[in-house]
């Protein structure tokens, strides 16, 4: 027996052999089904085992939506899922940023954790994850889970996870493409990748850069991305790999329409990296993985027209460190039983710095520790018509104490073609370095917040499984959040904000022959207090048609209620993209590509004061070698 399988239920998934492109076999709403495919585990425990609604992205229907940005393609196929955008001129950092990622109404204030490979990704200083580091072209597939994992991950994964998972080589030799686009307001973006594989040695490199001006004066933005992964099979059982990341990236920040800003800009250097060895026996599998995540960054907070230029910046620091180790182990008959244990080391100091060179520290150098060990199971029952699952977690923090993580489910399939699940968890986020030692609320007696998570999924496959509906019901009870309110007579960050998140998801994918396929989801979120950034109502499809070489793509998203700091927006964007795959003297395939956003060039905006761009379009090919 191999290692761990990850199990991807989706009728688009059981249609692969049907379909003309795989990029049909891509998309899926969970992880428990009908059809297996084999996958480089991540040094965790597998997602399999949690009893929450899973979905997994991978990299064809990635490549297919010519997004460099992974945020965009998953708001479309994660249905509770929300990012807020403020252009094509990269996400930013403080004032006037937007990458804010909600699942099912949770996640402003670090609530959804980001992780590369396993790695959690936040920064210890501004205590949230940067939306614009998150790029497409290292990415093999996304996996995001619904709901709080914090079982699993520890603090920060308290309304959700994204867990990345980076490409290696897939044949033998040398292999690779190129990735080139040029389109509206000169944006131009260029990407390259390279494997090599041989016995049992790995090697992956991949590279890109972009830059936009932007679709309104003063938002210009440029980023550079490399990555780098070698790793090697001693056997069948062992392997030892290490991988690193570095990113850099300069978005300039116009202000809003309504009080526009001169000279705002953030530069930001983030570098991660990580060593692991992992195992893969029949009856165990498991790893061990050490990371570190450090992050510099430079801004300058800009002037209005009628203000002098500041002679300041702003800098800060950060780091984020640790390791992570698992077994998963089957004792008997049915049964996975999983181990983990992790422990890491977060924080970072900030400063102002005269622009002449003085510095002018304000913030010391503050950082936690946390350790947190879990067990998880997970026994079939009844010839596998049901599956219970159970585990906790104890976290340790030298800020907060201790702090005990339960989660309990069920999967239950009445027959082959059916299923229900049922799962209750438990969610919870530490305070991060700016709420417990920056700005005048901070407040370093901070507790953690928390929620309790109710969930019910059905899911049906019919007409020999090209059909695949599903529908997710949920309740989120939040406490402990963490808000600033007034504490003789100065503002302070005090626990004491509650919330009730209640709604549904429905899904549906249709493979209806080899040359047409369809997929949407709705999310319905109904929350007792107002939201910023989490719409009521969105709706997304996607039909996709494939006569021979060519593919052709119309996709639409729809917002109804969606609540920015001052208005409420509803609008619908129409979307196209048209490819043509061409084999150059039948040696060199070459992909060319073009598509069109926002097609009716409807007005909106998610972050108010920030208008979204027309109609855009964007034009490249990709060639492989």
């Amino acid at each position: 027996m191999t290692s761990p399988k990850l199990i991807i239920s989706t009728a688009v998934l059981t249609a692969m052999s049907a379909s003309a492109t795989e990029s049909d076999a891509l998309f899926s709403t969970d992880t428990v089904g009908l059809k297996e495919v084999q996958v480089i585990e991540t040094a965790k425990a597998p997602v399999t085992l949690l009893p929450l609604d899973v979905t997994v992205v991978g990299e064809q229907i990635i490549q297919k939506s010519a997004q460099t940005n992974l945020l965009p393609v998953l708001r479309n196929h994660v249905p509770g899922m929300f990012v807020t955008e403020r252009g094509m001129s990269g996400f930013g950092v403080s004032g006037g940023a937007a990458g804010t990622v909600n699942i099912r109404g949770v996640g402003q204030g670090n609530k959804v954790l980001f992780l590369i490979d396993g790695q959690p990704q936040w920064a210890g200083v501004f205590g949230h994850s940067l939306p614009d580091t998150y790029v497409t072209n290292d990415v093999e597939r996304v996996e995001v889970v619904s709901g709080p994992s914090s079982l699993l991950y520890g603090s920060g994964a308290m309304g959700g996870s994204v867990n990345i998972i980076t490409k290696r080589a897939t044949q033998d030799g040398f292999s690779g493409s190129a990735n080139l686009m040029w389109g509206s307001y000169g944006t131009q973006k260029y990407g390259v990748k390279l494997g090599y594989k041989k016995s049992g040695l790995n090697a992956f490199v991949a590279a890109n850069y972009e830059s936009s001006d932007g679709h309104r004066s003063r938002m210009s933005y440029w980023l550079a991305n490399q990555f780098a992964s070698l790793s090697y099979d001693f056997n069948r059982n062992w392997q030892v790999g290490a991988n690193v990341t570095l990113t850099e990236t300069k978005p300039h920040n116009p202000g809003s329409v309504y009080e526009p800003l001169y000279d705002m800009w953030t530069k930001v250097f983030r570098t991660t990296t990580s060593i692991y060895v992992k195992n893969h026996y029949e009856k165990s599998s498991g790893g061990i993985q050490a990371y570190y995540n450090y992050g510099r960054h430079h801004l300058d907070d800009g002037h209005t027209g009628d203000e002098p230029a500041t002679d300041y910046l702003f800098n800060s620091k950060d780091y984020n460190m640790g390791i992570t180790a698992y077994q998963t182990v089957k004792p008997w008959t049915g049964n996975d039983l999983s181990l983990g244990i992790d422990y890491k080391q977060w924080g970072g100091k900030s400063w102002n710095e005269k622009k002449n060179g003085d510095p002018n520290e304000w913030n010391p150098d503050k950082h936690v520790d946390e350790i947190g060990a879990y067990v998880m199971t997970q026994q079939a029952l009844l010839n596998d018509m049901l599956s219970i699952n159970a585990g906790v977690r104890l976290e340790h923090s030298s800020q907060f104490g201790n702090e005990w993580i339960p989660q309990a489910g069920f999967i239950f399939h009445p027959t082959t073609d059916s299923k229900v699940k049922f799962s209750y968890g438990k969610g919870f986020r530490s305070p991060n370095i700016r709420e417990l030692y920056m700005y005048p609320p901070h407040n370093p007696d901070l507790k953690p917040e928390r929620l309790n998570n109710f969930e019910v999924e059905l899911r049906q496959y019919l007409l020999d499984s090209r059909l695949n509906v599903g529908l997710s019901l949920y309740y989120i009870k939040g406490e402990n959040m963490i808000q600033t309110v007034r504490t003789d007579g100065r503002p302070k960050n005090v626990n004491t904000g509650k919330f009730i998140n209640k709604g549904f998801e429905v899904d549906a994918s249709f493979d209806i022959n080899s040359q047409w396929s369809i997929t949407a989801n709705y999310a319905y979120l109904h929350t007792d207090k107002r939201l910023v950034a989490a719409p009521k109502n969105k709706l997304f499809g996607e039909l996709t048609y494939r006569p021979g070489k060519w593919s052709f793509t119309l996709e639409s998203l729809s917002i109804w209620a969606l609540q920015t700091e001052q208005t409420e927006e509803n609008y619908s964007l129409l979307n196209a993209r048209i490819a043509y795959d061409w084999d150059i003297r039948n040696c060199v395939p070459v992909t060319l590509f073009a598509k069109v956003d926002n097609i009716t060039d409807a007005k909106y905006q998610i972050n108010y004061g920030f208008p979204m761009p027309g109609t855009t379009f964007m034009a490249g090919f990709n060639v492989r070698f």
